[in-house]
């Protein structure tokens, strides 16, 4: 049930939250972040009826009941002010996680903590952290069936104390540094073929993107055992 996907997940959040699991698809991570003790109270949300009736299922199983709210609904537009102090949204696209987010800013003024792992459009995850004044304190890389995730952890409020990408010193960040430049190369291939596209804005921010990837990845050598 728990791979290290979500176990990456579970490691960003802080003991005792009051945590909002988004799209919690069958509760894996609702109920094993109240096991551990990392949350005192669960609200597990999905959009779906068959998801939420898996997770019921399972939440009634490991007599969690007082522990974890099932809802069914869209985002956090079901869950009150004040209700949770940290929020959890994986395996969803990154812009889908930005409209949750966008959905609901009274929620999130009485969060700490985000943590998010987008299955694609991490850059548009991370531009709009930034522009709703959220600060990545960490990043973590994760491995389930060939398939590298990042997952990202962010905070209200800045401090270089806690600041540690974990990414970088991950044995895996080489490896998704080459797979994020095959995937840039892949389109670009397929561009070239048109004089047209070549041409384009995308084109061009493409490949500015696979110089940036390639100097990261000259530069991976320098990250390990480092604090940012």
């Amino acid at each position: 049930m728990i791979d290290s996907r979500i176990q990456a997940i579970i490691n960003f959040v802080p003991f005792e939250s009051k945590v909002a699991d988004i799209g919690a698809d069958h509760g894996y991570l609702s109920i094993e972040l109240v096991k551990t003790g990392r949350a005192n109270f669960v609200i597990a949300t999905d959009k779906n009826s068959g998801p939420i009736a898996a997770t019921k299922k399972n939440v009634t199983a490991e007599n969690l009941n007082e522990k974890i709210s099932v809802r069914q609904g869209d985002g956090l537009k079901i869950i009150q002010v004040g209700e949770i102090d940290t929020v959890c949204i994986a395996g969803m696209g990154g812009s889908l996680i930005c409209e949750i987010l966008n959905d609901s800013p009274e929620v999130l003024k009485s969060v700490k903590k985000i943590i998010l792992q987008p299955m694609n459009a991490i850059e548009k995850v991370s531009a709009w952290l930034e522009k709703n004044s959220w600060f990545v304190e960490d990043c973590d890389l994760a491995e389930v069936d060939g398939i590298i995730y990042e997952i990202i952890c962010a905070s209200k409020n800045f401090s270089a104390e806690t600041t540690t990408m974990k990414k970088f010193s991950s044995p895996l960040y080489k490896k998704y540094l080459e797979e994020k430049i095959l995937k840039r190369q892949r389109i670009i291939d397929a561009m070239s073929k048109s004089h047209s596209a070549v041409m384009t804005e995308k084109f061009l921010t493409l490949k500015k993107e696979i110089d940036e990837i390639n100097f990261e990845l000259s530069s991976t050598k320098n990250f390990a055992g480092k604090n940012f």
